[in-house]
């Protein structure tokens, strides 16, 4: 059952129904952070919303270099402040539509799903460009429930595929890789679509039936062998000892500390629940719910913060439950030894205040 029964929900910030959402508005430097204390973000940010981004004279100038990831000359892009732009950018260094970025990796050329260009930039990282390469169309059984497909997306409208499990039902057909972009499933076309909204489209596929996925490759060098599980870590720090540039889905770019030992463990967890659960993952998402719920008190102020800030998302009961387990869990590890059953009592704490507020929901 949908958390926030009863609560009014709010439109979320990350979840339009717009070919691609994480990042808009201009980029800002907060306070003293300056370019050598933090990072750089193009995200989230609700409280900005609405704001126009500020002037292009008032931006700092961050200058980053980058390559087509199947071969190119290097080239120089600067004035981005969203993953549009970033691609628009792109485009106009290596006189190629926007459209024909599927993603980009970090100070690597392979795809490598551990080195992917989510919502932050580090200000000395090389960016890889991987653009459309061969479309392929392939009929797959599903004979099990689970495909063991994770699906993230691009922020620009193209959902890919992140990881295969080992010996799932997608990972017995050679044809589909990490890195495909998933076009269309039999017939209804992807472009636009989130990644929790392909993964249950997936999901929801009649077991026994077999589907149509029309995929598109990235462009590969001679030297990428393609990878057909993905990698088995939660994510990589990827910035410098500079900080990063963090995109956000609203609200201004801006250039941020690293995050937190805290910070990165619970980020690590909470992309890992979001697997487990949805089938995807994005870092960006998962620290905007360690964000939400790091400075709350109990667990009913975060499923009310999660209510009003990623409402369109419905995540399950017991999802919400695990992850503000998870987030008090990492901040417990970063002080004082975690309590074995913390987790439990914050559970069944958030249960009855829950139920009490509503009595008629089981």
């Amino acid at each position: 059952m949908p958390l926030g029964l009863g609560r009014r929900k709010k439109a979320s910030p990350l979840v339009e129904n717009e070919e691609a959402e994480p990042i808009r508005a201009g980029l800002n430097v907060p306070g003293s952070g300056g370019l050598d204390g933090g990072r750089v973000s193009l995200g989230e940010g609700a409280a900005h919303e609405g704001l126009p981004p500020p002037p292009t004279s008032l931006r700092p100038r961050l200058i980053f270099h980058t390559q087509l990831a199947h071969g190119s000359p290097t080239g120089r892009i600067e004035g981005f402040s969203n993953v549009r732009e970033l691609y628009a950018k792109i485009g106009e260094a290596f006189g190629i539509p926007p459209t024909e970025v599927m993603f980009c990796t970090l100070n690597t050329h392979k795809v490598d799903m551990d080195k992917l260009l989510g919502g932050q930039i580090g200000l000395e990282d090389f960016i890889f460009a991987h653009v459309k390469g061969q479309r392929k169309e392939v009929d797959v059984f599903k004979g099990e429930d689970a495909l063991g497909l994770t699906i993230t997306d691009n922020g620009a409208g193209y959902a890919f595929i992140k990881r295969i499990r080992e010996g799932s039902i997608i990972h017995q057909i050679q044809v589909i890789n990490v890195g495909d972009m998933i076009e269309s499933i039999n017939g209804q076309t992807l472009i636009g679509c989130r990644h929790y909204e392909v993964a249950k489209m997936l999901k929801e596929l009649p077991k026994g039936k077999t589907f149509v996925l029309k995929l598109v490759e990235p462009l590969k060098a001679f030297d990428m062998i393609s990878q057909r599980s993905g990698s088995k870590s939660g994510s990589a720090q990827l910035g410098t000892g500079r900080g990063t540039l963090r995109l956000r889905s609203k609200g201004p770019a801006t250039v941020e500390e690293l995050p937190s030992a805290f910070e990165e463990k619970a980020i690590e967890k909470v992309d890992d629940l979001l697997e487990s659960y949805m089938g995807i993952r994005d870092s960006e998402l998962a620290a905007t719910m360690v964000e939400l719920g790091k400075d709350k008190k109990n667990p009913d102020e975060f499923a009310e913060a999660l209510d009003e800030t990623l409402g369109d998302f419905a995540f399950p009961d017991e999802f919400v439950f695990d992850v503000w387990g998870a987030i008090g869990d990492a901040k417990r590890a970063d002080s004082t030894p975690a309590t074995p059953d913390s987790h439990a009592l914050a559970t069944k704490g958030f249960l009855s205040t829950w139920k009490t507020k509503h009595p008629s929901k089981p």
